[in-house]
């Protein structure tokens, strides 16, 4: 396999999660699992096309390759 480096081109739809939220149909990877997330600070992105394709982004994950809001 060979890994190549991307940048985004466009925009990501967030929200923060909040302790205690459902997390139905929300994609969380399993090293995120690992860490502990769903944790407060963390975003659940989703598709601006499809809004039932949902994941999770780590808050450092998120805070290093995001800005806006």
């Amino acid at each position: 396999m060979t890994w190549r480096t991307f940048k985004r081109k466009g925009e990501v739809e967030a929200t923060e999660y909040v302790p205690g939220q459902k997390m139905d149909g929300v994609s969380i990877s399993e090293e995120d699992v690992k860490a502990g997330s769903p944790k407060a600070g963390d975003m659940i992105a989703r598709n601006p096309v499809n809004y039932n394709d949902k994941w999770l982004i780590n808050k450092a994950y998120f805070e290093k390759n995001y800005t806006g809001g």
